[in-house]
């Protein structure tokens, strides 16, 4: 990684999404869609700091579309996810857990070696929505069974199930309710 950022390496291309095990896994498309691939590129920096160490930054983007499942229509639908990460490597876990509370950027202990496949799934699952739901639902909800018409009419004729303490409460119960 150190000798990327300082020759301002740039690496671009695509993988396969099974070759994301983790990324498919969160993905639910019908069964006669494949999932799309991955587009991606990266760029390594080296920043020279006055009176300090240099910085060494990634520069991450990729581009893909997944299935979700949509939390108000229970449908699978399609949505484009795109990443755009700045990572900056610092020499050890301690320093990385001090500047990442302070900066905005990602900050990672330098590592001897960098699977990329592996931080760019990191990035795309990070940027999955928590409650992932269309902006508008193509098929109308289905209303709730108290809003249905026959089923109004069959609810007021059910006893209400907390009458008898209603009863007791206002004094009016006897022991044989």
């Amino acid at each position: 990684m150190a000798a990327f950022a300082t020759q301002a390496g740039e690496l671009s291309g695509r993988w396969a999404a099974a070759e994301l095990p983790r990324l498919m896994a969160s993905q639910t498309p019908p069964q006669d869609v494949a999932p799309a691939d991955v587009q991606w590129t990266t760029r390594g920096e080296r920043r020279v700091v006055a009176g300090g160490d240099d910085e060494l930054w990634l520069a991450l983007s990729a581009q893909t579309a997944v299935w979700q499942t949509c939390q108000r229509c229970l449908q699978p639908f399609e949505r484009p996810l795109a990443v755009d990460a700045r990572v900056r490597f610092v020499r050890d876990e301690a320093q990385a857990e001090v500047l990442d509370a302070e900066l905005e950027e990602d900050v990672l202990a330098l590592p001897r070696w960098l699977d990329l496949r592996e931080l760019v799934e990191d990035e795309l699952l990070l940027a999955l929505p928590l409650v992932p739901r269309h902006e508008r639902c193509p098929r109308p909800l289905p209303l709730p069974a108290a809003d249905l018409p026959g089923e109004a009419a069959e609810a007021e004729q059910r006893p209400n199930p907390f009458a008898v303490l209603r009863a007791l409460k206002d004094g009016k119960a006897t022991k044989a309710d």
